[in-house]
């Protein structure tokens, strides 16, 4: 599964914003089951980021918000980020030299 979360930083701002982020990145990369993770800026619209994550399971991903130091270096960056579903579950991938691959879905369908 991955997330991502989306932030509009003023300009003014960015700098301390990118310093904050890769914090948040780190505290994240820390945690058991975080396969990857960036940091990205819009070429488009450069008030516009981006902090994105791939986790191992929903389970590990929820273990990592809860840890201490999560809280304290990640989770005041998610406060600032748009208002927005975040995480997703991948339907169908691709990977060079792997093609397409489909995914068995972990929701729970009621």
């Amino acid at each position: 599964m991955f997330v991502v979360t989306r932030y509009r930083v003023p300009e003014p701002e960015s700098e301390q914003f990118a310093q904050l982020a890769r914090q948040a990145l780190e505290a994240l990369a820390e945690r058991p089951g975080c396969l990857e993770g960036r940091v990205s800026r819009s070429i488009d619209e450069p008030d516009l980021w981006l902090l994105s994550t791939r986790w191992q399971s929903v389970g590990t991903y929820r273990r990592a918000l809860s840890h201490p130091e999560v809280k304290v270096r990640a989770v005041p960056l998610m406060y600032r980020c748009i208002d927005e579903p975040t995480a997703f579950e991948d339907q169908v991938s691709f990977a060079a030299g792997q093609g397409l691959t489909e995914h068995e879905s972990d929701l729970i369908v009621e």
